[in-house]
């Protein structure tokens, strides 16, 4: 193998298809993973070190031990709701995290850092056009809050002291590995897809769409999904980059093209043979009515483009999994969408 990467939280759903895709580049995944929301066993390419990503000594010693040369951060509190009722958590695990690891970088010489940060920094567009790096950054929940100050620390450090950081800010990461050895496996999951997949499937708990009255072409909120393995080979070409701007860049990783919620159930019964069964609910408070990205940026530094651009492709891979999977228990799931 080729150079070392230390992969926090590559244990989890975006992290392990990143060290897939490291592996496949050439390059040796460490992972460093609580497993509170990871699993084990999609922890296939690499060693896996069990730690707190608070854990600064703990971290660099695991730097120094596999001679480690860049960081890919995913490591994180993701849920939305959850942040709203315990923002305590989210300040602490996401930027006290953040921290954690920019010390024992510095600690180790480790100059490259690769972010996954979230389009919940931009809170919610005025307008319905496609959202660009530029855009105003006006998170409207603790998790957003406490990712948009993650980037503000790491761009803080790269200015003091020299170090290079790429912050990707995901869309919907959506689908499974098409190979099937890597997908979707959140304990409780909260995302649309799966939870339309496990309703058409079983029919046991029915979606809420909420809202059929935003200002789009069905009614329904619509949302950028991107590809869980496209989201991975950004990453790969992002700690490629020769140079980063000013020691810190942001960039945008969406498809480009929005899917409504409507759209979205249409397609998961066309890949499961029946479809979801749904009822329409009330918004919810800070919806925003269009969340699509311009991934232009990205395209243009990276030389990265979206390869499985097809949503319906996409929702194929994700039935894939769920009808096989290889990890991750199927519990009983909220009503969401």
């Amino acid at each position: 193998m080729g150079d070392t990467i230390l992969v926090t939280g590559g244990a989890g759903y975006i992290g392990s298809h990143t060290c897939k895709a490291l592996a496949q580049a050439g390059l040796e995944p460490v992972v460093y993973d609580d497993l509170s929301n990871g699993h084990a066993q999609a922890v296939k390419w690499g060693p896996l070190v069990q730690g707190d990503v608070r854990d600064r000594e703990r971290l660099a010693r695991t730097m120094s031990d596999h001679k480690v040369v860049g960081v890919i951060h995913f490591a994180g509190l993701i849920e939305v709701g959850r942040s709203m009722h315990r923002p305590d958590l989210y300040w602490d695990h996401n930027v006290n995290g953040v921290a954690a690891v920019l010390s024992a970088m510095r600690d180790n010489g480790v100059a490259r850092l690769i972010f996954s940060s979230t389009a919940a920094v931009y809170g919610t567009p005025a307008g319905l056009s496609a959202l660009s790096e530029t855009d105003v950054l006006n998170p409207i929940n603790p998790y957003g809050d406490s990712k948009l100050a993650g980037e503000r620390m790491i761009a803080a450090n790269c200015a003091a002291f020299g170090m290079e950081a790429v912050a990707l800010r995901y869309f919907n990461a959506s689908g499974a590995d098409p190979d099937g050895e890597l997908g979707e496996a959140h304990d409780p999951e909260t995302h649309l897809i799966p939870l339309a997949i496990e309703a058409a499937l079983t029919g046991s708990r029915p979606l809420t769409v909420f809202g059929r009255d935003f200002p789009t072409d069905d009614g329904s909120c619509v949302r950028d999904y991107i590809h869980v393995a496209d989201l991975a080979r950004a990453h790969v070409l992002a700690l490629g980059l020769s140079t980063v701007d000013q020691g810190f860049e942001a960039m945008n990783l969406g498809r480009g093209q929005g899917t409504s919620v409507l759209e979205v159930i249409e397609a998961v019964g066309q890949a499961c043979g029946r479809p979801p069964v749904y009822s329409v609910g009330d918004r919810r408070a800070g919806d925003p009515p269009i969340l699509v990205a311009d991934p232009a940026r990205a395209m243009k530094r990276l030389t990265w483009k979206p390869e499985i651009s097809d949503f319906q492709t996409i929702v194929d891979t994700a039935v894939a999994w769920r009808l096989n999977r290889r990890f991750g228990g199927i519990t009983t799931l909220p009503a969401a969408a």
